[in-house]
């Protein structure tokens, strides 16, 4: 696969998300977040699993006990993301859910700091103040305006770029991104559908009325759209596969305001500019400085 296949494969994917972002949130008026978690990523795990065995068929790298900690670990990190994006919908748009969770592209280089130890380069920390800014736009110029929904969101953003840092090392030791996938949707499932047996009610006609919603993430936001990320992510750069994953914020908002009839004060508008903004130049420009090193 060529770097241009594998970022185009990467922007359907965020395309794809975006049109999760108005499914997550409709599904809700007839289901709990939980059930719904668990039973999108059942259905991706279940639609993944018939890949994931023929894939271990040709694998040149055994699984081992540290591949199983890390496959893990990831899937904590789903569950966790999945789960506060989707409890923030209840109380957030979905404009500013699919902007909000694109800033794991500032908290990517900033867990390289913590816990990689690794000094990202100087543009992460405009980056980050760019993107704190874009929030506090986004609410409308009042923090008081920031809702529970909005502050889980950055929870989640979080968890994601948790997700996208242990992938991709993962990825890069295994070579078997469809083991991931599998492995990282069937934890998520079972997290949820245990909390969701205890704590809330559902039957049989919620969750007819949410199917299609349910089928729509399970296959293609969970599914086919994770399994696109970590696959594409073995032929392109992070900075780049960062850029066109976070056209997903784009993708939400525009068809937030198709299918939804959402809208924004024009302060909104401008803090999702700039929290995009903030998104591509902490990608591009240390992208530049690098090639530009390597020609001096």
């Amino acid at each position: 696969m060529t770097r241009v296949q594998a970022n185009l494969l990467l922007l359907l994917a965020a395309a794809i998300w975006g049109g999760g972002f108005v499914a997550q949130s409709t599904a809700m008026k007839a289901i709990g977040p939980f059930w719904f978690i668990g039973l999108r990523f059942a259905i991706a795990a279940l639609a993944t699993l018939p890949f994931t065995l023929i894939e271990a068929r040709k694998a040149k790298v055994a699984t081992n006990r540290r591949h199983l900690g890390l496959y893990l670990m990831i899937g904590l990190a789903l569950f966790g993301g999945a789960s506060t994006q989707q409890i923030g919908l209840q109380t957030t748009t979905v404009t500013n859910s699919s902007f909000i969770t694109g800033l794991y592209v500032i908290f990517v280089p900033l867990i390289a700091v913590f816990f990689l130890r690794r000094s990202p380069h100087w543009i992460i920390w405009p980056g980050a103040i760019m993107a704190v800014s874009g929030i506090y736009m986004l609410s409308g110029g009042q923090l008081s305006a920031l809702t529970v929904g909005d502050l889980l969101t950055v929870v989640c953003a979080i968890f994601w770029s948790v997700q996208i840092t242990l992938a991709g090392t993962t990825v890069g030791e295994t070579g078997r991104p469809l083991a991931l996938s599998s492995a990282q949707f069937a934890i998520t499932a079972v997290c949820a559908l245990i909390i969701a047996a205890v704590s809330e009610p559902v039957s049989l006609s919620d969750i007819r009325a949410a199917a299609p919603e349910i089928l729509y993430v399970g296959i293609f936001s969970s599914g086919v759209a994770f399994v696109l990320q970590v696959v594409a992510q073995r032929y392109t750069t992070p900075s780049q596969a960062a850029i066109f994953l976070s056209a997903e914020a784009l993708f939400g908002a525009t068809l937030a305001a198709l299918l939804l009839g959402e809208s924004m004060p024009p302060l909104g508008y401008i803090g999702c500019a700039l929290m995009f903004i903030a998104m591509l130049v902490v990608e591009l420009v240390p992208e530049m400085t690098r090639r530009r090193s390597q020609t001096a």
